[in-house]
């Protein structure tokens, strides 16, 4: 809400078009959308009223969740371009007085990320895994999984490795929860925002923001007939 004597946040108020890169405007001819498709649509974006672009991931993906799992959040993935050409575009919407705000995913990355594949070589109780959610499983041979949670995708929230140990993914296995809880991880995340507000981004659409902090002791969670939310629980 306005603070007195303040107007309110631009963003409350502003037209803010939704923009899946890959299925938007193909500006190579290769059959997939693009920043250089979208900067040759900023003109109509204009004439639409649209004051903000917000873009759904761009970053470098295997794809494993329509770019929600994200391998490297400073660099746009090649089937988009390039981040000087995002920042082409940032520039050139701002020329027409619109805004661009960009998907951060801070809940998790793609298992393809260095910081998992350097968990997945450490190996168990290493400083490496801290940054995500590992556990032993539950049972007398650690077969079962930590708790109940089921992932929003369907299934265990959880994934066993050949070592023993399970991983937490509140969506798909390719997408590790991180340790919001480690601090390696919030000031990664400072830093990569601070990487992108240098390259004059107006602000970002944080993804699923009510799943980053875990209680710690990672409960079992009651059944419940209707999981609208993550996580959920089996019966």
């Amino acid at each position: 809400m306005p603070t007195t004597g303040n107007t309110a946040p631009w963003w409350r108020s502003a037209v803010i078009y939704q923009v899946y890169i890959r299925s938007f405007a193909d500006g190579n001819g290769d059959g997939v959308g693009d920043i250089a498709g979208l900067r040759s649509r900023l003109p109509c974006l204009k004439s639409l009223c649209v004051e903000a672009l917000w873009i759904n991931p761009w970053y470098k993906s295997p794809m494993a969740d329509h770019g929600y799992d994200v391998a490297d959040f400073r660099e746009i993935d090649p089937l988009f371009g390039t981040v000087a050409e995002a920042e082409q575009l940032i520039e050139e919407a701002h020329g027409y007085g619109i805004r661009v705000i960009p998907d951060i995913v801070p809940n998790h990355t793609s298992d393809q990320h260095a910081w998992f594949q350097a968990a997945l070589a450490a190996g168990p109780g290493s400083p490496e895994r801290e940054r995500y959610i590992f556990r032993p499983g539950r049972g007398p041979d650690g077969t079962q999984p930590p708790n109940n949670w089921v992932s929003v995708f369907g299934g265990p929230a959880w994934t066993r490795l050949p070592d023993g140990e399970w991983y937490l993914h509140l969506f798909a296995p390719e997408q590790p929860d991180l340790n919001w809880q480690h601090p390696e991880v919030r000031e990664e995340f400072e830093s990569i925002l601070r990487f992108w507000f240098s390259r004059a981004v107006d602000g970002f659409r944080i993804d699923v923001a009510h799943g980053l902090i875990k209680d710690p002791e990672l409960p079992d969670l009651p059944p419940r007939q209707n999981c609208s939310n993550s996580p959920c629980a089996t019966s």
